[in-house]
């Protein structure tokens, strides 16, 4: 749950006249969620954000599907995604349902000739490798390595990267993205045991500001359609918002883990949350110190949620044979756990530096034809005994 941010000029009172230099009008837009009960900002504009001049194409993105209904464990090879110029280009969506969609991305470019809106869902961007700025209307944020990019629904933004060496994991959700609940009170404050806290996650502090009128082109994704969009006036013409829907960053290096004297469940890394899927970050952290203590994972059944992998950096314990950028499916209704080995070799282990970012869905996760493209067919078959 972002908390109250306020940046630029704005006036003392909501819907009140709010002057230019000139004696003209700054132009006012609620920028809200869920109607008029959601998280909202107030911004003002130098021009009105309303002037479309003419809509150019519209054209499907949607992912092609290769398995509506699948019980088959999957490995998917993510750095076998090739690298593409193009932002939109690259994202190759590996997993989906309708709440939400899994997406890789090698972007070798900056977005340069267009922005970019996605009205239908929150993205959760997590860098894998890059550094660069992450630019919206409500301000920009430096990013780099394992850094999560929380861009809400609506937020016209563009990525500059400072070299073409880029890797994205990308979570695009259809339902709101907020921190866990139970890591906050009732005004919505992270508490004393939250794995993190406010003074982590950093806030856009640097607003561009340009009163420019011309061509603009914005394309904006709405039900897997993009629509390309051209605007009368520079989108980011913000002199000054406030309010708690913005976009924001948080670093996985920044994630405190909960540790226990026996293994402790994944929710102990829960990140953030839908009331459709959790977001959790394996991160190093010191492994169970009861002394006949068993620190791989116990074996557990997937009985109503799919759960996704995504292996970032270092040794990650209960697999055998994964490398960074590898990403495992374990679908409902299988168990699944450690593999053959894995559970002997972590008895007297003492930590771990194991970086990972985990998606548990409760709809399960139709497979594409880009999954397909990248997949271990025989993953399935590594928990038999040799």
């Amino acid at each position: 749950m972002p908390f109250y941010h306020k940046l630029g000029s704005i006036p003392p009172k909501r819907h009140t006249q709010f002057k230019k230099p000139d004696g003209s009008l700054y132009s006012e837009q609620l920028f809200g969620t869920i109607g008029f009960d959601g998280m909202s900002t107030n911004s003002y504009h130098e021009q009105r954000p309303t002037q479309v001049k003419e809509i150019k194409k519209q054209y499907s993105v949607a992912p092609k599907i290769a398995k509506e209904n699948s019980i088959q464990s999957y490995r998917f090879r993510g750095f076998q995604v090739k690298p593409e110029n193009d932002y939109l280009q690259s994202r190759k969506t590996i997993l989906t349902n309708s709440d939400c969609s899994i997406i890789l991305a090698a972007p070798k470019q900056s977005t340069k000739d267009y922005f970019y809106k996605n009205t239908d869902a929150d993205e959760l961007i997590f860098i894998h490798k890059g550094t660069g700025k992450l630019r919206t209307h409500l301000g920009n944020l430096d990013f780099k390595y394992g850094d999560y990019l929380l861009v809400p629904r609506g937020i016209i933004y563009k990525l500059d990267f400072d070299t073409e060496d880029n890797r994205l994991f990308i979570v695009e959700s259809r339902r709101p993205i907020y921190t866990p609940k139970r890591y906050r009170n009732w005004f919505g404050q992270l508490l004393e045991h939250s794995p993190f806290c406010e003074r982590d996650i950093r806030q856009p502090q640097e607003l561009e500001t340009y009163n420019e009128s011309g061509d603009f082109l914005i394309k904006v994704k709405k039900q897997n359609d993009i629509f390309e969009m051209v605007y009368a006036s520079h989108p980011f013409d913000v002199v000054g918002y406030d309010g708690y829907n913005y976009p924001y960053a948080f670093s996985i290096h920044d994630f405190e883990p909960i540790t226990g004297r026996i293994h402790q469940p994944p929710p102990v890394h829960q990140t953030f949350e839908t009331d459709a899927f959790v977001v959790c970050s394996f991160v190093p952290r010191l492994y169970d110190y009861h002394p006949q203590s068993i620190p791989a994972p116990y074996n557990h059944s997937n009985i109503d949620s799919d759960e996704v992998l995504y292996y970032v950096d270092g040794d990650f314990m209960s697999r055998n044979d994964v490398d960074a950028g590898h990403i495992s499916l374990h679908p409902a209704g299988i168990p699944h756990g450690p593999h053959p080995g894995a559970v002997e070799r972590s008895i007297g282990k003492v930590k771990t530096d194991e970086l990972a970012v985990m998606v548990d869905t409760f709809k399960p996760l139709k497979v594409t034809e880009e999954a397909l493209k990248i997949a271990d067919e025989d993953y399935f078959k590594s928990w038999l005994d040799h």
